[in-house]
C-alpha cells in the first residue's frame, strides 16, 4: 500500500505539469494539491515516532500552500509554506549531524543568503522573510545526516524553483522558462525530500543530541 501511495504521488505531481496552464478550477487546484498531500500522507503512513510526523506535517503544510496560492492568493500560500520551513527546520535540528550551535550557524547563514536574493529580485521585505525561512530550512537540511543523497539536491532546487518566482516579475521578465521550471523544479524537490528524509529515518538510529 506504502508503494502505491508513493506511486500515486509522483504520477500526479508529473502529471500536473500537463494542466498546471489551464484556469484554476475544483478539480486543477486539487490536481496541484494532490501530488505533495499524497507524499505526506505517504511519510505519516510510516511514522514511527515524532520525527516521522515531522517530515509529514512539512509537506502537509507545503500541500496546503500550493491549494492556497490558487484559492486565497499569495500571501495565504506563502504562510503555510512558511509555517512547514519552520517545521521541516525543527526536525533537522533534531538529527543534525554536528552540534546544535554549528547547524543553527549554517541554517541562519543561507536563510540570509536566500533572503539577501529574494529581496535583491523583487525588492519586497516581505519575500525576504519568506526567503530567509526557506533558506535557513535549506540549511538545517544540509547540517542534518538526511543531507545525502538524496534531501541536499531536493533543497538546492526548492530554492531553485523559488528564486525562479522571484525572477518571473523582474529579472525573467517575459521569459518563458519560470512557466517550464517552477512546478518541475517544485515537485522534484518535495519528492527528494520526501523519499530522503523516509528513508533515512528508517535506515538509522536518531545520534544523540550534543549539548553544544
Amino acid at each position: 500500500m506504502n508503494r502505491l501511495i508513493l506511486a500515486a504521488a509522483l504520477i500526479a505531481g508529473i502529471g500536473f505539469q500537463l494542466v498546471k496552464d489551464l484556469p484554476p478550477a475544483p478539480m486543477i487546484v486539487a490536481w496541484k494539491g494532490a501530488g505533495v498531500a499524497l507524499l505526506a500522507i505517504w511519510a505519516g503512513s510510516q511514522a514511527r515516532d515524532r520525527d516521522g510526523w515531522l517530515i509529514a506535517a512539512a509537506l502537509a503544510f507545503g500541500a496546503l500552500g500550493d491549494v492556497l496560492l490558487e484559492t486565497s492568493g499569495t500571501v495565504p500560500g506563502a504562510l503555510a509554506f512558511l509555517v512547514g520551513h519552520v517545521v521541516a527546520i525543527t526536525l533537522y535540528l533534531r538529527c543534525r549531524r554536528g552540534s546544535i550551535r554549528k547547524s543553527i550557524g549554517t541554517a541562519t547563514g543561507i536563510g540570509l543568503i536566500v533572503a539577501i536574493m529574494g529581496y535583491l529580485l523583487t525588492r519586497d521585505l516581505g519575500v525576504a522573510v519568506y526567503a530567509f525561512g526557506l533558506g535557513a530550512m535549506a540549511g538545517g537540511a544540509l547540517a542534518s545526516r538526511f543531507v545525502l543523497p538524496l534531501v541536499g539536491p531536493g533543497v538546492v532546487l526548492f530554492i531553485g524553483s523559488d528564486l525562479l518566482i522571484f525572477a518571473k516579475g523582474s529579472a525573467l521578465a517575459g521569459s518563458a522558462l519560470p512557466g517550464l521550471m517552477i512546478w518541475p523544479t517544485y515537485f522534484a524537490a518535495q519528492a527528494l525530500i520526501a523519499i530522503g528524509v523516509v528513508r533515512g529515518l528508517h535506515g538509522h538510529a536518531r545520534r544523540p543530541i550534543s549539548a553544544r
